[in-house]
């Protein structure tokens, strides 16, 4: 038994004491008060949350109760207004479905000016475009007396030009 683990040494027994003691004293003061003051105001969170949620609980039931009695007071009402409204419905739907067919059909109407008035301002822009292009072709052709080869380049330049215009 030389192990000096096992051997009770006084020095080394007084050492762990006193360490365990500054250590005890140390955690009683900075870690111990914080650690009661926080589990403190958790308790006092969670006993305040229970308090309203109980009081939200009785505002629901007395919210329900209060419900329940306009629902009973509002089916009465629905009834009566159901049973005049039936009479009066039946009068105001043919008078609804003329002043909606006269409505459609001014709608349309107008929807058909519309389209016409799109399709020929969106034809007038194509003729613009195209007066322009050929322009620009012809004001080429007339700068550059070119080959054959030439002018079928700039033609396909041209044409590959109008057709990225088109596609913006």
């Amino acid at each position: 038994m030389n192990n000096p683990l096992v051997q009770p040494d006084p020095g080394l027994f007084l050492w762990t004491i006193v360490t365990f003691l500054v250590l005890l004293w140390l955690l009683a003061k900075f870690a111990w008060k914080p650690l009661l003051a926080m589990l403190a105001k958790r308790e006092e969170t969670i006993r305040k949350s229970l308090e309203d949620a109980e009081k939200a609980r009785l505002d629901l039931e007395s919210i329900m109760e209060k419900s329940d009695q306009i629902l009973t007071q509002a089916r009465d009402e629905a009834q009566t207004i159901v049973s005049n409204g039936k009479t009066n419905a039946d009068k105001m739907k043919d008078e609804i479905l003329k002043n909606t067919k006269i409505k459609s059909d001014s709608i349309l109407e107008d929807a058909k000016k519309q389209i016409n008035s799109e399709k020929e301002r969106a034809i007038s822009d194509i003729k613009t475009e195209v007066v322009s292009l050929s322009i620009e072709i012809a004001s080429k052709l007339i700068k550059k007396n070119l080959s054959e080869t030439d002018h079928q380049a700039i033609i396909d330049d041209s044409l590959k030009e109008m057709h990225v215009k088109n596609e913006a």
